[in-house]
C-alpha cells in the first residue's frame, strides 16, 4: 500500500522531541515490510540550511484563504533507504528561526501555517500520487482529517482516502479563535461542541480526533491514561467516544544509532555477553563530568532530559538531600525551564562531589551517559512513550521511573527479581526515593545487578513490531472506507 506520513518535524532534518524520531524510522520499517512510504514535512529555515538545493517537483500550488491566495512550492527531498520525502516550501510561513514560536509564544500564525501546510499536502498527492492512506501526527497534521472530511468531501479523489491520527503528546492541541474557522474556509456548523469547538476556540487536535478513522497513541498505557481527566487534558471525553477506534501502539527504537556494540559515541563498545566495555564507558562518563575517585561501588544515577515539572524535576529536587546521603552520583545534562536550570545549578555547587550539572543538550555526551550510568532516572508526571529508558535497557543501564505511559509498558520491577528495572506509583517525591533505595540496594548484589543488565538487553524493542501493528491499523481503515 501506499502510506502518505504528514508531520511538523523529522529527523535528520527538523526535531524538538520523540515525534521526529518516529516520522524519521517508522516509515522504513514500512518500507522493509514491502510498502511505498511518503513523508510531508515543512521547509522550515533549518531544512532548507541542510537541503539548500532541493529541486522542485510541483513549481506552484494554490491555497486558498477568504480574501487572498498563498502559493507554495513542493520540493524533492530525495529517497532515503527506501522512503520519499517531500517539504512544502512557503518562505513567509516557515522561512523562520524557530519551528513553533519564540522564547516569549508561539507564532501568531500558526493556525495558518499548519493549515496551510495541511491543504498543501492534500493538494500536492492529487498530483504525485494519492495514497491509501493519510498518517498525520500531533495537532499541527491533524487538520488533513478536518479538510478531507468537510472541504474535499465531494472530491472524487480525495474523498475515501482513510487518515490515522498519532497522539505523541495530548497535551498539545494547537488552539485557536474562533475566527479560524472563517480563515481555513470551513463551514461554521462545524465550530461546535460535538466538531471543532473546545472552550470557546478551534482545537485542531480534537478535530483530528473527531474526523480521523483511526486514532493511535505512543503506547498502550497512554491510549488508557488520556480516556481520563488526568492525563486527558479536556479531551477525555471525545476520546472515550472514540475508543473503538483508539489504539496504542508503543514506539520502536533506532538501534542503528543507539546500541553499545556498535556505538560511535562512547569510549569501547560491549555487549550482554561481554560487558567489561561497560567499565570502561563508566570511567569516561565520570571524566566527562568531572568526579575522580569514584569507586566501583558507588552507583552512577544518570538523567538526560528537558528540565521541567512534566519530566519529575521538582521530585528530583525535592528529594536530593536525602539522596546525596547514599553512595552515589548524579550526572545530569538537559535544558529547559529556568528554574529548574537555575535550582540544579546551584545544587550541584552545593554538592560537588555528588552532582554535576550540564545545562545544555548534547546528543554524544547522551550516549555516554547511557552507555556509561549505572541507573537512568525518569521520573516523570506523565510519559507518552518515552525513549530513553528503551535505550537504557539496550545498554544494561537499569531504569528506575514513574509507572505511566510508556514506561509502565517498557518497565517491569518483579518484587524477587526478574524484572528489567524499579519503577513507583502514585505521584510524591518519597515513593520516588523509595524507589531508589530498592534500586541501589539491589546495586550492590553484583550478581542481581548482572542479571537484571542481561534481561533488559535482551529485549527487542525495535521497529518491526510495531510497524506490523501499524499496518494492521492501516488495513482497517482502508476496508472500513472501502
Amino acid at each position: 500500500m501506499h502510506i502518505v506520513f504528514a508531520a511538523s518535524e523529522c529527523t535528520p532534518w527538523a526535531k524538538t522531541g520523540g515525534l521526529a524520531d518516529v516520522v524519521g524510522v517508522l516509515p522504513r520499517a514500512l518500507v522493509k515490510l514491502g510498502h511505498k512510504v511518503s513523508v510531508f514535512l515543512p521547509y522550515y529555515r533549518q531544512v532548507a540550511k541542510a537541503v539548500s538545493d532541493a529541486p522542485i517537483v510541483l513549481a506552484s500550488v494554490t491555497i486558498p484563504f477568504p480574501s487572498y491566495n498563498r502559493f507554495v512550492r513542493i520540493l524533492d527531498g530525495g529517497v532515503q533507504e527506501g522512503v520519499q520525502h517531500y517539504f512544502v516550501d512557503s518562505p513567509e510561513m516557515f522561512d523562520r528561526e524557530s519551528f513553533y514560536g519564540t522564547p516569549s509564544g508561539d507564532y501568531w500564525d500558526n493556525a495558518e501555517r499548519f493549515g496551510l501546510f495541511s491543504r498543501a499536502v492534500i493538494e500536492a498527492t492529487k498530483v504525485l500520487g494519492v495514497p491509501d492512506v493519510f498518517h498525520v501526527h500531533d495537532w499541527q497534521a491533524a487538520m488533513i482529517a478536518v479538510l478531507l472530511r468537510s472541504t474535499y468531501y465531494f472530491d472524487p479523489v480525495m474523498r475515501r482516502v482513510p487518515v490515522v491520527l498519532t497522539i505523541h503528546n495530548a497535551g498539545y492541541q494547537g488552539w485557536f479563535p474562533p475566527r479560524t474557522t472563517e480563515l481555513l474556509l470551513l463551514p461554521w456548523d462545524m465550530f461546535t461542541f460535538q466538531k471543532l469547538e473546545q472552550n470557546d476556540t478551534l482545537n485542531f487536535l480534537k478535530g483530528g480526533i473527531v474526523y480521523a478513522d483511526a486514532i493511535t497513541t505512543v503506547s498502550k498505557k497512554y491510549s488508557e491514561e488520556i480516556q481520563t481527566a488526568e492525563f486527558g487534558n479536556g479531551l477525555q471525553d471525545v476520546l472515550r467516544g472514540r475508543s473503538g477506534d483508539l489504539f496504542g501502539i508503543l514506539n520502536g527504537v533506532d538501534y542503528d544509532e543507539w546500541n553499545p556494540a556498535t556505538d560511535s559515541h562512547i569510549a569501547a563498545h560491549y555487549t550482554m555477553d561481554k560487558l567489561d566495555g561497560k567499565k570502561e564507558c563508566r570511567r569516561d562518563l565520570l571524566h566527562a563530568f568531572g568526579l575522580q575517585g569514584i569507586s566501583d561501588e558507588t552507583a552512577v544515577i544518570g538523567v538526560v532530559s528537558r528540565f521541567a515539572t512534566q519530566k519529575g524535576f521538582d521530585f528530583i529536587v525535592e528529594i536530593m538531600d536525602r539522596l546525596v546521603q547514599h553512595d552515589m552520583v548524579l550526572v545530569i545534562i538537559g535544558n529547559g525551564e529556568e528554574y529548574y536550570e537555575r535550582l540544579l545549578t546551584e545544587m550541584a555547587g552545593r554538592y560537588p562531589d555528588k552532582v554535576r550539572v550540564q545545562v545544555k543538550y548534547d546528543n554524544v555526551l547522551a550516549h555516554k551517559i547511557e552507555a556509561g550510568a549505572d541507573m537512568f532516572l525518569m521520573p516523570s508526571r506523565y510519559e507518552p512513550c518515552g525513549l530513553n529508558q528503551i535505550y537504557s535497557l539496550k545498554y544494561g543501564t537499569i531504569p528506575v521511573v514513574r509507572a505511566t505511559g510508556g514506561l509502565e509498558d517498557t518497565i517491569d520491577e518483579q518484587p524477587f527479581g526478574g524484572g528489567n528495572g524499579f519503577k513507583f506509583w502514585g505521584y510524591s517525591p518519597w515513593a520516588l526515593m523509595d524507589a531508589l533505595e530498592r534500586a541501589l540496594g539491589t546495586f550492590k548484589n553484583k550478581d542481581e545487578w548482572t542479571r537484571m543488565m542481561r534481561r533488559g538487553m535482551a529485549q527487542d524493542f525495535s521497529w518491526e513490531k510495531p510497524a506490523h501493528e501499524y499496518v494492521r491499523v492501516y488495513e482497517r481503515v482502508i476496508e472500513n472506507r472501502s
